[in-house]
């Protein structure tokens, strides 16, 4: 059973910085694309960056590029966002989801593979 678990979340000032983590603590996703969505209260859920196995393939939503750095440490089977210069619409619960296609889009639904969310609130 796939279970990604997200840590890192919290409050933190606008232009601070915070890391979120994600492990498949399963170890199941070998050879998986992994990346970071959000959802802000009312909103949908919202692509934020992935990464494929390699590397060799990374996206990101357009307001964050600059920003936020999404890396991964294959043996350690973990996904991290950096991210930087935080504004207060960064604001969401940020969710690890998962995917086999390498070709994935930014839609929820590519992403077959989720945590649980942790929250991050930037406050202005």
């Amino acid at each position: 059973q796939v279970q990604l678990v997200e840590s890192g979340g919290g409050l933190v000032q606008a232009g601070g910085s915070l890391t979120l983590s994600c492990a498949d603590s399963a170890r199941t996703l070998s050879n998986a694309a992994m990346g970071w969505f959000r959802q802000a209260p009312g909103k949908e859920r919202e692509f934020v960056a992935a990464t494929t196995w390699s590397g060799s393939r990374i996206v990101y939503l357009d307001s964050v590029k600059g920003r936020f750095t999404i890396s991964r440490d294959n043996a350690k089977n973990t996904v991290y966002l950096q991210m930087n210069s935080l504004k207060p619409e960064d604001t969401a619960v940020y969710y690890c989801a998962a995917t086999t296609l390498y070709y994935f889009t930014a839609r929820p639904g590519d992403f077959g593979s989720w945590g649980q969310g942790t929250q991050v609130t930037v406050s202005s």
